[in-house]
């Protein structure tokens, strides 16, 4: 059996993609502290202090392929976190997403 030549070029990018894709969330450091930064929703953070706003945003396609909803909100939220450690915040508070790979979280001050 012969492949032809855009057969054989499909099979040989096609995980390479599939990896790339994979690995973008490899990328995203996990800051000292950040573990500690927990979601909440809008209505539990009225007793906290703000700490202000982050837009925080990640790669959502590799190429022509989109990457997993889940994972690209777990990379938002990682980034959100790091960014909250740097506020001095322990809470987030997930807002709107403008597109997908992009959201703004609420940082809050909860806990002493």
């Amino acid at each position: 059996m012969r492949f032809s030549k855009v057969m054989l070029a499909f099979t040989g990018a096609l995980p390479l993609v599939a990896g790339l894709g994979g690995c973008t969330s490899m990328m995203i450091g996990v800051r000292d502290g950040s573990d500690r930064v927990s979601l909440a929703d809008a209505n539990q953070v009225g007793g906290c202090q703000s700490k202000g706003e982050t837009i925080v945003s990640v790669v959502a396609k590799v190429g022509f392929i989109k990457r997993l909803p889940e994972a690209v909100e777990a990379d938002l939220y990682q980034l959100a976190r790091n960014n909250a450690v740097d506020a001095g915040a322990d809470t987030l508070v997930k807002g709107e997403s403008k597109a997908f790979g992009q959201r703004t979280f609420g940082m809050y001050k909860c806990r002493p």
